[in-house]
């Protein structure tokens, strides 16, 4: 795929801003807010893009699986999509105020689930402000309509899958957290290629085509690559990176380290941690 189907611009999207075909969505995730501290829709509420809706990960999530946001059945994500206002037409575009993980899986997700036309706001919304771009308050919904999910399956992998995967020396299966992040734990026989290192400093924008080339050289060689994190979000920073280096064969392992752990496989530590 190339930058301009899975990225936008800041101004682009301020000039299409009144298209009214477009959907925005706001997919700010904040994951360690504190109980007494505003949500991720209450800072929405707060600021957003002008009509922008909140994407709402738990809706496309297991909700009664005992590891956070794993991807959620085919039916209930026709539900979901569609109720966000989301059909098979819709021109979507999803963006955060904090790291671009969270966008990045919201693309992930939709893209999963057959959504053809999905682009990811580049720099996210300090990129809309630089640009000029005006911010509302409160909450917009867009009218509830119907989504035709055509699951693409390839874009996930379970932990079975990923068992099998690790005997092949042609897969790569990549850990994209900083190794210091889980106490130094990672999955045993894998690499590390934090996701920081395929953005800029503030984790918001995907860096250039040409970084993204030399970041991913040597996994690039491989004939497929998985890559996970602690819960399947950061993982899909660098599987989105892949697939802008033109490395299609790349798929996020969803339970990541809090399944791989809770379920007792083997884990390595790094020297640092001992």
């Amino acid at each position: 795929m190339q930058r301009q189907q899975i990225l936008i611009e800041a101004d682009e999207l301020l000039n299409k801003i009144d298209n009214p075909n477009l959907k925005i969505f706001d997919a700010t995730l904040l994951f360690f807010a504190k109980e007494d501290e505003p949500t991720s829709f209450d800072e929405y509420k707060d600021r957003h893009i002008p009509n922008a809706s909140f994407f709402d990960h738990q809706l496309v999530s297991q909700a009664d699986h005992k590891y956070m946001f794993m991807i959620a059945p085919e039916d209930q994500l026709a539900r979901a999509i569609g109720g966000m206002g989301i059909d098979n037409d819709s021109e979507v575009i999803v963006y955060t105020r904090q790291t671009i993980a969270s966008a990045t899986r919201a693309w992930w997700v939709l893209t999963y689930a057959g959504h053809e036309n999905v682009r990811i706001l580049n720099g996210g919304l300090p990129a809309w402000e630089a640009v000029g771009g005006q911010l509302e308050t409160g909450h917009h919904q867009y009218t509830p309509t119907t989504f035709n999910t055509n699951i693409k399956s390839e874009m996930f992998v379970t932990k079975d899958d990923v068992q099998e995967m690790l005997k092949q020396n042609n897969i790569e299966t990549v850990y994209t957290l900083p190794l210091e992040a889980y106490g130094g734990k990672y999955i045993t026989g894998t690499s590390c290629k934090p996701s920081q290192t395929l953005t800029d400093e503030a984790y918001m924008t995907i860096a250039s085509d040409e970084v993204l080339a030399e970041q991913l050289k040597d996994e690039s060689q491989k004939d497929r690559i998985i890559t996970y994190c602690g819960g399947g979000i950061a993982a899909t920073v660098n599987a989105v990176a892949h697939l802008i280096a033109g490395n299609e064969n790349v798929s996020v392992y969803d339970g990541s380290l809090s399944e791989w752990m809770g379920e007792g496989l083997p884990i390595s530590t790094t020297d640092e941690s001992a």
